[in-house]
């Protein structure tokens, strides 16, 4: 099931994020250390939406907008750091 991302940046910091009701249920934070480089720092999936590919779609959305915005990424998050090592069609966005 695809869900509608949404994505906030305010000042050095920014996520994608998923609402429901008015709250967070998913998100994938970052904070910026240069203005071209993020340091994407945690992610959080509700329990009711684990196992569903949530994960996955906050991590294509931050990547699409790294690629449209020319961001390059550091993965802090062990769940973002494990899926840069699983998908190299992923890396062209790492920072080096």
């Amino acid at each position: 099931m695809e869900h509608s991302i949404e994505h906030s940046e305010n000042a050095s910091r920014g996520a994608f994020h998923i609402q429901r009701n008015g709250q967070r249920i998913a998100e994938m934070t970052y904070h910026r250390t240069h203005p071209s480089v993020v340091v994407v720092d945690h992610t959080y999936v509700d329990p009711s939406l684990r196992g569903h590919g949530v994960a996955r779609q906050l991590q294509d959305a931050m990547v699409a907008w790294a690629r449209e915005t020319d961001t390059k990424v550091i993965p802090v998050c062990s769940y973002v750091k494990v899926q840069f090592d699983l998908d190299p069609s992923l890396r062209d966005v790492l920072h080096t």
